[in-house]
């Protein structure tokens, strides 16, 4: 999930299959980052931790964009690529 991998140095059948592997894992993305904010909200409505609840949304934030950079990353080379065609 949060592995850099050299996508310029990849073919285009394996930056298909890792563009669909990211795309299955969208759900679980969009979960785990519902369950940090919705633990988020709770910690700071009952327990009243701030440095637990902004440490909740930082790494929320941080998983998407993760996951926004990756797609977007691999999208953008196989158009690369499939221009050079």
């Amino acid at each position: 999930m949060f592995s850099s991998k050299d996508y310029p140095k990849m073919t285009l059948d394996e930056l298909v299959s890792e563009e669909k592997k990211l795309k299955s894992q969208k759900i679980l993305i969009a979960v785990l980052i519902g369950f940090l904010v919705g633990v988020a909200i709770w910690s700071a409505t009952h327990i009243g931790g701030f440095i637990l609840t902004v440490g909740l949304l930082i790494f929320a934030l941080f998983v998407g964009s993760s996951y926004s950079k990756n797609l977007k990353s691999i999208r953008a080379e196989i158009i690369h690529r499939d221009t050079l065609r």
